[in-house]
């Protein structure tokens, strides 16, 4: 299976990616993940100012196939959530690295991205099915 997974991205075993910016972060879904849930209809997004724990579910993501909690990669205070996904939310499927990015954070402690999977452990995972 060939699926966009780009380096320098870290990556959780429920198919959220994040890129570290200094002290924020922003998090997205795979581009498996968007492969894998169809089209995506709808997205909720948390509240600016929110804090996050580590894996903490921020929101949901629904298809036509279904309906998903998304999870933060760290924890962390929302910053920012991509307000064009309630407009678009097929900007997930189209662009889920670029313009279907979904949460910006202040992360609570960057050092911890080290701790996800790097683009070749994801890689591995999405292979291993």
């Amino acid at each position: 299976m060939s699926v966009e997974i780009p380096e320098g991205l870290r990556y959780t075993e429920d198919h959220e990616w994040l890129r570290v910016e200094g002290d924020e972060g922003v998090v997205g879904i795979t581009a498996y993940a968007a492969g894998e849930l169809g089209d995506v209809v709808f997205v909720e997004l948390p509240d600016v100012g929110r804090q996050l724990e580590k894996r903490q579910s921020f929101g949901v993501i629904e298809s036509v196939k279904t309906a998903s909690d998304l999870f933060i990669p760290l924890g962390g205070e929302v910053l920012a959530v991509n307000e064009r996904l309630a407009e678009h939310p097929e900007l997930v499927n189209d662009d889920p690295y670029g313009d279907g990015w979904m949460v910006r954070i202040r992360l609570a402690d960057a050092a911890q991205a080290g701790e996800l999977q790097s683009a070749a452990d994801y890689r591995r995972l999405v292979e291993a099915g």
